[in-house]
């Protein structure tokens, strides 16, 4: 018991240090910086897979790194003149909230939000199909989750699937996508791509900066 109760007291500690952080140099608040920026961080409320908010999330700020934020906000000077702009769900991610993902999907009881997010996955499957990872790109600064919405309206243009669905429906060239969902993917991507940021093909909101400042760098201080 004793050995667990220091246990405790020391993860306590680790985690209030953590969150003591500051922002380190070369991160920026990206609404800052891109005018107009449509901000809807899902992690740190429950609207998410796991269903509650993720340690590490103590403010819903898009902290990104100034390059991919600069990069960011010329994708969005673009997109203003078809009266388009972009809405976040993820930017920067502290490691921490890597590792709660991870426990969450080792825990098979951990199904309440199964139905919204992953009806067609087994959630046993989830890291080894590579929904999960241990690793984020996200944890550098420089990668983004994003999409398209009508400036005038804040309605998102239809991509086929929500953000963070896991299963074959979200990569970028999935079968059964009406024209208009494939011509809003297609526009999503070309435009990200024109100003530097590399896609993946198994979600079609997720971008990171071919040049990103922070290539091997995870870092763990708090969104706040």
């Amino acid at each position: 018991m004793r050995l667990r109760l220091l246990g405790a007291a020391l993860m306590a500690l680790i985690g209030a240090e953590a969150r003591a952080q500051p922002v380190p140099d070369g991160f920026v608040d990206a609404t800052a910086v891109v005018p107009g920026l449509v901000v809807d961080l899902r992690y740190g409320s429950d609207n998410n897979f796991v269903g509650r908010p993720i340690p590490g999330y103590e403010a819903p700020r898009c902290l990104l790194t100034r390059p991919a934020t600069d990069a960011l906000a010329a994708v969005q000077a673009e997109l203003a003149g078809d009266r388009l702009g972009l809405k976040v769900f993820d930017c920067y991610r502290p490691a921490r909230a890597v590792a709660q993902f991870v426990r969450w999907a080792r825990d098979p009881n951990d199904i309440g939000r199964k139905q919204a997010f992953y009806p067609e996955i087994d959630k046993r499957d989830l890291l080894r199909l590579g929904y999960i990872s241990s690793r984020s790109r996200h944890s550098r600064g420089s990668t983004v989750d994003l999409s398209l919405v009508d400036q005038a309206s804040g309605r998102e243009l239809d991509m086929g699937t929500p953000f963070d669905y896991f299963g074959p429906a979200s990569a970028y060239a999935a079968a059964g996508l009406t024209p208009v969902q494939r011509a809003n993917r297609a526009r999503l991507r070309s435009v990200m791509l024109r100003h530097g940021f590399v896609p993946i093909a198994k979600e079609w909101w997720h971008f990171t900066l071919r040049s990103e400042p922070f290539p091997t760098t995870s870092f763990d201080f708090s969104a706040r």
